[in-house]
């Protein structure tokens, strides 16, 4: 086994099968170390939790792996990694394998994403793996194409060294059979992949509430060739660089004029 370390994470939960079947996968590869919440963090993002302590809990998992759940979000679980509960400073942090998409604009709301960002910030590369799954029953989603996936793309990474500071992979890979192969395409973020709405009822108090929820756009229709919603929709696996500079380096000079305005006159 490889001297280097791996850092699992998701934002599905500690008992999530997506998590269990990528370190099934990667055990053998390198040390793992899991941090993982102990609950469900959707659409969490990157949230940082400072208004509370955190507790850390050693589990095993189903396999025989030794794990960590935490109470705080997924960003919180590789924070607190990085920060000071790992030994070692890790070689990669591996976000997922999520159950569901992470696509477009709509990343930003993405606790496994996030998670990956935080990585990113604190100097480690990292992934964040998602899986497309029917969203009424995630349970019996078959992880194995995606876990095996994730593991070769991992062993790559570890021996080439070629991600960039700042930089994670988002990578989204379409519900296919196991056997059928699968190609990859190297993509840019679409547009949002949800239309959200809100769903409005009266609890029976006689109160309002709202929910917000979505449902997916038309893939097909709505984006063009090269993005990574169009590419889950063509049966590709789809791998995004994400910078965390999101800086519109285009607009810098041409806004400067302002500088020279009398702003408070």
């Amino acid at each position: 086994m490889s001297d280097q370390l791996i850092l699992i994470t998701n934002d599905d939960g500690i008992g999530a099968p997506g998590l269990m079947a990528v370190t099934e996968e990667l055990n053998g590869l390198a040390q793992l170390e899991v941090y993982a919440p102990d609950r469900n963090w959707s659409a969490a993002g990157r949230t940082m939790t400072l208004h509370k302590p955190l507790r850390v809990t050693e589990v095993k998992l189903l396999d025989g792996t030794i794990g960590h759940t935490t109470s705080g979000a997924p960003s919180d679980c590789v924070s607190l990694a990085l920060l000071g509960l790992l030994d070692h400073r890790p070689d990669i942090v591996v976000s997922g394998i999520n159950a569901g998409l992470n696509v477009g604009e709509d990343i930003t709301y993405s606790g496994t994403v996030g998670a990956a960002m935080e990585g990113v910030r604190g100097g480690i590369p990292a992934i964040a793996v998602s899986l497309q799954v029917d969203t009424d029953t995630p349970v019996s989603a078959d992880y194995s194409l995606a876990a095996r996936f994730t593991a070769k793309l991992v062993q790559f990474i570890l021996n080439s060294a070629l991600l960039f500071p700042g930089v994670l992979l988002n990578v989204n890979i379409p519900s296919l059979p196991a056997a059928r192969p699968t190609k990859v395409k190297m993509t840019r973020l679409g547009e949002h992949a949800y239309n959200n709405y809100l769903v409005k009822g009266e609890d029976p108090r006689g109160r309002n509430y709202y929910w917000i929820t979505g449902e997916p756009v038309n893939e097909s229709v709505s984006e063009n060739e090269g993005t990574d919603i169009w590419a889950i929709a063509n049966g590709y696996i789809s791998i995004t660089p994400i910078h965390l500079d999101m800086t519109e380096h285009s607009l810098v000079e041409e806004l400067r004029p302002w500088e020279q305005r009398s702003w408070f006159e």
